[in-house]
């Protein structure tokens, strides 16, 4: 019983009271903590090496360092580099110092959000870590190639985690559910719509069951539907599932607003994406699809233009990433559009796939032997770059007996205009060099 003197804790949240004590309890990750895996095998050698976690939010980051930590014995010092400078640093390693001279326990000196650091802090690290005084563990969201120091990289073996799967977040939602959500059932789409809330995010999951039951426990609600989530969540559930009826619309919609050369329609449906919690690289690699598919050649600039977004978005994060990927559909908007090489190479797949194998003309093959020389290789080769205007008229370079099926055809907009005309020039000389 308490007494005046005995301050009341709050109690922890359900994320740290259900953090696993043991990498068999750990959900998710099996590339990385399956039998003969990389970090299964690192805790099973016996010996501490520096290392970067690369990943998502909620994935484990945390959770893996601590449980390295005890796996060796080792003393768990973090920091935040949101919140921590040089100082903090310092102090760090004055503990870590300590901490080897009074119990000669070694230890992991933890960076969250590493890559907030700057160099002269990343730097910092360096000595004692190749002194060996500490294991040094960093978590980052953020590509390591563009945010950390090579000095760092080059001591630090980088592990890449993952979002969980839709099946790992219902076996962590069910371990939940009997741990510590007793008295309260969910109804099946309930369940759904919160996992595709959580998005691969473990630490979101988490955190809405823990909401959702508390507002159960006050509202006297023992079963909780999607109506109770709407209401309790509100705003909140606009996240989709990316699984879902609602995400395909929606990407779909974006696709057809380019498609159709209306930017105010694009960016409404990218924003809408993104405010419902869309992962932005996944748009930024529909986007480029988007540039390859509808506007191809016709506008070559917006292919470059988009992986171009795709990479600012890479190297800022959220939110000043996003502007770069915002421009990038508008530009694919109002660019002259063209699906002739996507319909060509699909016409091209479809004959390749249906029809035999046909062998390459003798003359179009290589001859770097003197038996493939007297075998006829390469003989009548004509070298385009020695006849008039580098064309070698007449020539075909398909297969013998294989007419020219025409699949590439250029649309009569933007870039394309220029490459229809000078096809049509080419086959012109074609027909006068007396080719049919």
């Amino acid at each position: 019983m308490s007494d005046l003197f005995t301050p009341n804790q709050p109690a922890a949240p359900l994320a740290e009271r259900l953090r696993p004590k043991h990498i068999d309890e750990v959900i998710g990750q099996s590339h990385l903590l399956g039998e003969g895996k990389p970090l299964r095998l690192a805790f099973q050698s016996g010996k501490l090496h520096s290392m970067i976690l690369w990943g998502p939010p909620g994935v484990g980051k945390t959770t893996l360092a601590r449980l390295m930590a005890s796996a060796f014995d080792a003393e768990f010092v973090p920091l935040s580099a949101v919140l921590s400078g040089v100082k903090d640093i310092r102090e760090a390693i004055a503990q870590a110092e300590q901490i080897l001279q009074q119990s000669g326990r070694h230890t992991i000196l933890f960076v969250d959000e590493v890559h907030r650091f700057n160099k002269s802090q990343q730097d910092a690290f360096l000595p004692f870590v190749e002194q060996g005084l500490v294991t040094f563990i960093g978590a980052t969201t953020e590509n390591p190639s563009f945010e950390l120091n090579n000095a760092l990289l080059s001591r630090a073996q980088v592990y890449v985690l993952q979002s969980l799967s839709a099946a790992e977040m219902t076996q962590l939602f069910e371990r939940v559910r009997h741990a510590a959500l007793q008295g309260v059932e969910f109804d099946a789409d309930a369940v759904e719509r919160i996992i595709g809330y959580a998005d691969g995010d473990a630490r979101r999951l988490l955190n809405v069951l823990e909401q959702l039951h508390t507002a159960a426990q006050a509202a006297g609600v023992n079963n909780i539907d999607v109506t109770f989530l709407d209401n309790t969540l509100a705003q909140k559930l606009r996240r989709f599932d990316k699984g879902g009826e609602a995400f395909y619309d929606q990407i779909s919609a974006l696709h057809k607003s380019v498609r159709g050369s209306n930017p105010d329609a694009a960016l409404y449906w990218f924003t809408r994406m993104l405010d419902g919690g869309a992962d932005p690289r996944y748009l930024a690699r529909r986007i480029v699809r988007m540039a390859w598919e509808d506007i191809g050649l016709a506008d070559p600039r917006a292919i470059q233009l988009c992986n171009d977004a795709a990479t600012t978005y890479e190297r800022l994060g959220s939110p000043e990433g996003e502007l770069a990927l915002a421009q990038a559909v508008i530009y694919l908007a109002v660019a002259a559009k063209s699906n002739a090489g996507y319909m060509a190479y699909n016409q091209a797949r479809a004959f390749v796939k249906q029809d035999n194998s046909r062998e390459v003309p003798v003359r179009l093959r290589n001859a770097p032997t003197k038996l493939m020389k007297e075998l006829g290789y390469g003989h009548e080769y004509r070298y385009a770059h020695d006849e008039p205007n580098a064309y070698a008229a007449g020539e075909t370079y398909l297969p013998d007996g294989m007419g020219e099926p025409g699949w590439y055809r250029p649309a009569p907009r933007g870039l394309e205009i220029k490459i229809g005309e000078k096809l049509a020039l080419l086959k012109k000389r074609d027909k006068e060099a007396g080719q049919h």
